[in-house]
This record gives structure tokens, C-alpha cells and sequence, in this order.
């Protein structure tokens, strides 16, 4: 990766000014020409891919180009399902395609496919191989410093050679071994990873039974503390820990800030989740999608380059993410538009936002 990576302040400014003017024409008015963009999402078990991505994205290419249209397919976790889904918009004659790949390795001939086509692609939130043109992302390692900081924090005293266990992503997906090698960087040499798991699909229910099987091996008193890799996967960790009667629950890491996991972060059940304003990589994509599209070259809104497996020099948009616990749900994701305090505070967890200062 080389170092250009921007962080939240002027250089994110930078990119949202340029993410603007890409949908502009040379003589400063917006194209008449639409075009379609293919949108390949990778599944419906993590919610912010339906909830927040996709209406983000049509919005800003409609923005940017009012007569274009989107193509969309959501792949339901199944690398042979997004592989004919691009293929079809392939054949269709997309003119640039945004792909966020279930595996990469299962999607690099139809990469390839596309770029004999003449259409480019904007790998989005996790890097694709073959010859993609853009790459648009929040920093994994990052992600994964920031769990592992709450993650000993959240631990406290115990942090002091406590013992943890992972429960991990995907290994498919090259996220997940960015975020773990992250958490990993931080948790070396100050506790015991006991148990470290990959959770296929990033389901709830695999992370339920890989917690169960943690749990039956250790005893439930020698767990100080879970790095879970998203809020999916806490879900299931949590329920496991709550079927076993672990009480007081150990610090439960997650990642996405699901409206769920912010309610068990006010209830006192998770201990942290990892926000990623997901209007501003959704932005820089569709600026990098239409600019591409019209033939325009990405160097007015990318902030570093990244290498793949396949690819030296993608240029790319790498984001900062955000670490957020009770304390800090109303300076984030309430001041942010994400969710109002009614939509989080149910009746039942009146109280627990009062204490939390989530107060209308």
C-alpha cells in the first residue's frame, strides 16, 4: 500500500469535493448520456449490505447522473451465484460494474471477463482480484486495532494475561484476515487467545456454534473477553454465552453498527462496535463508477494505491473507521443521521439510554 492514505479531516473533504465535480462534463454541466451501472453486493446476512448500501449507492449515481440506471444482484453468500450474476450483467453490456466479491479467487475470471469487455470494475469494501480499476474501502487493519484496543479495554483487569477467544469472518473474504491480523497486532503478548475460529458466511448461527464449542471446552469462567469480527457474529456468540448462563457477560467486540448491536451495546451485552460511515465510501464508489464509466481517470479521487494477489497499483479510496461503545453512540451515530435515539431506545431500554445519555 503506498502512503497517501488520507484520514477524516482535509483529505476526506478533498474526496467528497472531487467525488462532486466527477459527475460534471468538461463544460461544467451534467451528462446527458446514461449508462448502467452493475451493482454486485455479496449477501444478506450482514444488514447494512440492503439497509445502507445499496439505496446509498442508486442515490448518489442518480445524483451524479440522473439518466443512468442501476442493475443489482445480491449473491446470498454464494461465489458460483455472483459469478453468473456478473457474467449476465456482463453479457447485458453494463458499462462499469461496482462488485463487492463473496471470493475472490471464484470471481477473478469473470474480473478478467469484464476487462475483455471493456467494462471496468470498482472493487468495493473488499478487494477483488484480477485486473480491477479501482478499489474503495475502510481500512481492515484499522478495523481490527480498533477491537482489539476496546476488546482489552472492555477486559480491564483481566486484561492482564486474561484469556480470549476469536471468532473470525470469513476466510473467503480477504476482509476478514486484514481485520484479524489487525486485532491480532494488538492482542499479541497482552492475553491468551485460547480459542480462534473462522466463521463461513459471516452467520449468526456458525458463530453461535463456534462460541458453544468454546464454551464446552474451556468452561465458561476462563473466557475474559470474545473478539468478534462483526456484529452478525456477536449476535451468536452472545446468545451462546447467554444459553450457557455466563454471567456477568465477558467485553464482546462487533463491527458494522447494526441497529441490533447498538441496542446490546445500551443494554450492557456487547461491548463495542466498529462504525463505518457507510455514505462516504458509498460516495467515493459511484464517483469511481461514473467517472470510469465516462472514460475519466480516477486521480482527482483516490487517495492511495493498494496491491492484490493479481493487481500492483489499484487506485484506491482506504477510509478510517470508528470505534463506538454506549459512551459514544450519541456523538457518532445519532449525530451522524444513522439512527435517532427513538429508533434505538425502545421502551424497554428506556433506563439503560438514560444512563447511557441518550436522552431526546
Amino acid at each position: 500500500m503506498r502512503s497517501r492514505r488520507w484520514g477524516l479531516g482535509a483529505g476526506l473533504v478533498a474526496v467528497v469535493m472531487a467525488v462532486s465535480l466527477a459527475g460534471c462534463t468538461e463544460d461544467g454541466g451534467q451528462g446527458e448520456e446514461g449508462f448502467t451501472v452493475g451493482l454486485l453486493l455479496p449477501s444478506r446476512a450482514v444488514p447494512r449490505w440492503e439497509q445502507s448500501d445499496k439505496p446509498l449507492i442508486e442515490k448518489r449515481v442518480k445524483e451524479l447522473c440522473a439518466d443512468c440506471t442501476i442493475a443489482y444482484a445480491n449473491a446470498e453468500n454464494d461465489a458460483a451465484s455472483q459469478r453468473q450474476q456478473m457474467n449476465s450483467m456482463i453479457t447485458r453490456g453494463v458499462s462499469v460494474l461496482i462488485l463487492d466479491v463473496v471470493d475472490p479467487k471464484a470471481l477473478r475470471s469473470s474480473v478478467r471477463a469484464a476487462d475483455r469487455a471493456g467494462i471496468p470494475v470498482v472493487a468495493y469494501d473488499r478487494l477483488a482480484e484480477g485486473p480491477i480499476s479501482g478499489f474503495v474501502s475502510f481500512d481492515g487493519g484499522r478495523v481490527g486495532r480498533l477491537q482489539g484496543e476496546a476488546l482489552l479495554k472492555g477486559m480491564g483487569a483481566g486484561a492482564d494475561d486474561g484469556g480470549v477467544v476469536m471468532v473470525n469472518g470469513d476466510p473467503s473474504s480477504p476482509n476478514a484476515a486484514w481485520y484479524e491480523d489487525g486485532s491480532r497486532s494488538v492482542l499479541q503478548d497482552k492475553v491468551r487467545i485460547l480459542k480462534s475460529y473462522n466463521t463461513i458466511g459471516w452467520r449468526t448461527e456458525n458463530a453461535h456454534d463456534h462460541m458453544s464449542a468454546a464454551i464446552n471446552a474451556l468452561g465458561p469462567n476462563r473466557i475474559d473477553g470474545v473478539l468478534a469480527a462483526n456484529d452478525s457474529i456477536a449476535s451468536g456468540v452472545i446468545a451462546a454465552l447467554k444459553s450457557a448462563r455466563v454471567s456477568p457477560l465477558p467485553p464482546v467486540t462487533g463491527q458494522d453498527a447494526d441497529l441490533d448491536a447498538v441496542r446490546r451495546i445500551v443494554k450492557g451485552e456487547q461491548y463495542m462496535t466498529v462504525y463505518k460511515p457507510f455514505r462516504q465510501e458509498t460516495e467515493a464508489a459511484s464517483a469511481m463508477a461514473v467517472a470510469l464509466a465516462r472514460g475519466n481517470d480516477l486521480d482527482a479521487l483516490v487517495t492511495t494505491t493498494v496491491d492484490s494477489p493479481t493487481t500492483k497499483d489499484v487506485p484506491a479510496v482506504l477510509l478510517d473507521p470508528v470505534s463506538v461503545t454506549a459512551g459514544t453512540i450519541g456523538r457518532t451515530l445519532v449525530r451522524d443521521g444513522i439512527y435517532t435515539i427513538d429508533q434505538i431506545c425502545t421502551p424497554k431500554l428506556r433506563s439503560a439510554c438514560d444512563r447511557a445519555g441518550l436522552t431526546r
